[in-house]
């Protein structure tokens, strides 16, 4: 029973890094409904950036650490979030409401500069942030198998939930959101009544964006590194399971992306780990089948 209870207080902060990853996705999925992978790509590229900038601080301008840490996550954001408005702004939008395969080939695109810059900005090194805030803080004591979790774990899963249950409230109350529901619903109707379109989707491409960037910044201090493969693994499930909810709320996108950390770390507990992908991914391609043909049939 203990290490049951121990497999689910570990899925926490793995499923809030999924349920943060979604609802961010969401936003700008909702308003195309065109696969994007350079999601994940900015995740990453903000993760290695923080990482990239923490071990200047460190290194070079001879910062303690909580100041290089806070100054590798400014410099995350200023690149994370100058690198999705460049794209959302010169690539994505001109392509946004074109055909599906336009929008996998500009993103693809997105991937290889966004990787490349990263390798070369940080040397082809493999950069690893020391330990964070790793004292346990104990969930139930028993004696022969204590359940924990670190204060970093603690901190994470909290901050990104509070940033799932604001942009949540973001949306459902203010105005941007209620123009943002409109394109959602029917761009072409929205136009219309005098919604620009194009604008709200690069707005919420930012959002995205920028949800994406304190993603990576906050999975790269709990990891300690952040690599370009790991990113867009987040990405194309993160992508899979907007697929399966068809363009629904973002807040069920997150708890969907819950599900899904939920399931993997319960498979790492109890299943062969060299499986894991292989089943994951088979799962999320068998829902993602039975789901859109229901919606088929009238």
């Amino acid at each position: 029973m203990a290490y049951f209870l121990q497999q689910i207080a570990n899925a926490v902060p793995v499923a809030a890094l999924y349920a943060v990853l979604a609802f961010g996705y969401a936003i700008a999925f909702s308003v195309t409904r065109r696969a994007d992978i350079s999601y994940g790509a900015i995740f990453a590229f903000a993760g290695q950036m923080f990482i990239l900038f923490a071990d200047i601080g460190w290194n070079r301008l001879w910062l303690v650490l909580p100041a290089a840490l806070g100054f590798g996550a400014v410099m995350a954001l200023v690149y994370g979030m100058g690198v999705g408005l460049v794209v959302g702004r010169h690539v994505m939008r001109p392509l946004a409401f074109s055909s599906d395969n336009t929008v996998v080939v500009a993103a693809l695109g997105v991937v290889l500069v966004l990787m490349e810059t990263a390798r070369l900005a940080s040397d082809t090194r493999s950069l690893w942030l020391p330990p964070l805030l790793s004292r346990p803080v104990e969930l139930w004591g028993d004696p022969s198998f204590p359940v924990t979790l670190t204060v970093l774990q603690m901190v994470n899963s909290a901050l990104m939930v509070a940033i799932v249950a604001a942009g949540h409230v973001y949306l459902a109350r203010s105005q941007w959101g209620r123009r943002w529901r409109a394109v959602c619903d029917d761009r072409q109707a929205a136009e219309l009544c005098g919604i620009d379109g194009a604008r709200v989707f690069l707005t919420a491409f930012a959002l995205a964006a920028l949800i994406a960037c304190i993603a990576g910044i906050l999975a790269s201090g709990y990891y300690g590194n952040m690599d370009f493969g790991a990113g867009l693994n987040f990405g194309v499930k993160i992508l899979f399971i907007a697929a399966i909810g068809g363009y629904a709320s973002p807040a069920l996108s997150a708890l969907g992306g819950a599900a899904l950390g939920t399931a993997e770390t319960l498979w790492n507990a109890y299943g062969d780990f060299l499986w894991r992908d292989l089943v994951i991914y088979s799962a999320l391609v068998l829902l993602l089948v039975v789901f859109r043909r229901e919606r088929a049939i009238p």
